[in-house]
């Protein structure tokens, strides 16, 4: 797969990257990598990720890994994995044969863990994590050094290795690097390096049940990996010390430099894997693949495209400081890519009937219609016109205000590339008042041009042929959240919840074309916006599609929606 074409940006990593290759550090070589955890499906704020890490190795002419840093076996799965690697692929990105999983060194790494403790550079200890806790210190207090921190390497060696052999229970002893207990970085106080965990590991079973920590595997995954640049999210930066602390009494020939930038922060959205998996598990979204959530799987089904993904992702940059996206931003970028690629068809979504009187019974025109009013290139359709259509319930008023310039009585409109059509009468529903049948006429010399006696026609609805249009679901997404930011600390996310993120229309009609529209295609539904053919509960001829994104941003409060 070829990575996808990009300008060259310039950024402070990038700024550092270039200072490295004029000094001829790193003997010039440029390796990044993506490392996720496979305990979620990644979501846009890892696709960041995806795009600095990737970018980097395709402008450098370096190399960008695929890791999956699988160091905790509760919570991660194949199933994880296998959407990690799907997702990462659909951005647009290759790795070669470069992908790797961080229990792939489990041996090694615990062999690294051996030669720490012959150096005087570990010891269990036999605390329990309370007590770890407790003697850990704060930020203006040093901690309480371990009463078993002066362990002989011997018995460090012994207990570690009955670790290994699952002699001692969960919690009854962890490896601990020994570093400084008065450290005003809080990480460097003796930071646990292993723990006893008997749980199966989705790939190595039950062979271990002692596993590294995070902080332990990640850089020496790094170092064995060759990595030069090591670039992570801001919440890492005082883990950096611990990091070259390990790497330097391990692997000193080659020690990955670790650049820290600004996590993806977004409006109406929550990023939080831990939250994300409190919405799956709760049934509050349908799932990881819901096209409400953030997650590249579910925007991928709402029909967003890695051609906008990346754009956002290029226009947002790369900051120092954590700031607050405008969801907006992403939308837009998504409405570009959609508004150049996108074929146009017409889709009523709530129905009303109307009844050209003067038009033939039997008649029968086709409309040559274009499939792009910019882009010829994407040719033409026929749409069938006949005498009963239907058009959308809201373009038509029977006491409409001053501006308003679709159908009422006494007015006229144009239909899209067909006729203007004039009001005529109405049939209403009995009990509620509500127009049920509208009754109009047509002027026939108004198909190619306007009315030839100078009239002005200033509305142009949308319509279907009722005898030749198809049944169609519509699913009309909206931000999942109705507030700006949901994820405030202390506060239960879940009330935020926009109850009105998901409307699902069943009685909607769409050109005939669509029939068997293919599963992820996309569309611009005329006047409506973008939709995405559901690529999950999609069946041969009766297809359902997801809104993508309105034509405007109806979050802005932009008067006049036609």
């Amino acid at each position: 797969m070829s990575q996808p074409t990009t300008s060259n940006p310039t950024d402070f990593i990038r700024d550092i990257i270039d200072d490295d290759l004029r000094t001829g550090k790193h003997e010039g070589r440029v390796a990044t990598r993506f490392p996720p955890e496979p305990n979620g499906y990644i979501h846009i704020g890892h696709a960041k990720s995806v795009c600095l890490n990737f970018g980097i190795a395709a402008q450098y002419k370096g190399t960008c890994n695929l890791r999956l840093d699988d160091t905790d076996p509760l919570g991660e799965s194949m199933e994880y994995v296998e959407s990690i690697i799907r997702d990462v692929r659909w951005l647009g990105f290759d790795w070669g044969d470069r992908l790797f999983y961080a229990s792939d060194y489990f041996e090694k790494l615990y062999q690294f863990a051996v030669e720490l403790i012959k150096k005087g550079n570990a010891y269990v200890c036999s605390l329990s994590a309370d007590e770890v806790r407790e003697q850990r210190g704060t930020f203006t207090e040093p901690g309480k050094e371990s009463p078993y921190r002066n362990r002989s390497v011997e018995e460090n060696l012994d207990l570690f290795s009955r670790m290994r052999k699952g002699e001692f229970a969960d919690g009854a002893h962890t490896l601990r690097a020994k570093i400084d207990m008065a450290s005003p970085n809080i990480v460097l106080r003796d930071p646990v390096l292993y723990r006893i965990k008997r749980e199966p590991h989705y790939r190595t079973a039950e062979k271990w049940v002692i596993y590294p920590m995070y902080d332990f595997a990640h850089c020496l995954s790094d170092a064995l990996e060759g990595i030069t640049h090591s670039i992570c999210t801001l919440e890492f930066e005082n883990n950096r010390p611990l990091y070259d602390w390990i790497v330097e009494r391990l692997i000193p020939t080659h020690r990955p430099q670790q650049i820290e930038f600004a996590r993806l922060s977004l409006s109406y959205t929550i990023l939080s894997k831990r939250r994300l998996i409190e919405l799956v598990e709760k049934g509050l979204v349908q799932g990881w693949d819901d096209p409400r959530m953030p997650t590249v799987t579910g925007m991928r089904r709402r029909g967003y495209t890695p051609e906008a993904i990346r754009k956002f992702c290029a226009e947002i940059g790369v900051a120092k400081n954590d700031n607050l996206i405008d969801v907006s931003l992403l939308e837009h970028c998504v409405r570009e890519d959609l508004n150049e690629n996108a074929p146009r068809v017409m889709c009523v979504l709530r129905p009303l009937k109307v009844v050209i009187d003067n038009y033939p019974e039997n008649k029968v025109e086709q409309i040559e219609s274009a499939n792009h009013p910019q882009n010829s290139d994407m040719g033409t359709r026929q749409v069938p016109f006949s005498r009963v259509i239907y058009i959308e319930r809201d373009d038509f008023m029977e006491n409409p205000p001053k501006k308003y310039h679709r159908l009422g009585p006494g007015r006229e409109v144009r239909l899209r590339n067909a006729y203007v059509i004039k009001f005529e009468n109405m049939v209403k529903d009995e009990k509620t008042g509500e127009a049920i049948e509208l009754h109009c006429t047509y002027d026939p010399a108004t198909r190619n041009g306007p009315p030839a006696d100078g009239r002005k026609i200033q509305g142009v609805i949308h319509w279907v042929s009722a005898e030749h249009c198809i049944p169609a679901q519509v699913r009309l997404y909206d931000r999942l959240f109705s507030v700006q930011d949901p994820g405030r600390e202390g506060d239960d996310f879940t009330k935020y919840l926009n109850p009105n993120s998901l409307e699902t229309l069943t009685t909607c009609y769409a050109e005939q074309r669509l029939k068997d529209a293919a599963p992820g295609s996309h569309y611009q539904f005329e006047r409506l916006g973008y939709f995405c053919v559901d690529t999950k509960d999609t069946v041969a001829g009766k297809p359902v599609f997801n809104r993508i994104v309105p034509l405007r941003d109806s979050w802005a409060k932009i008067a006049g929606d036609y």
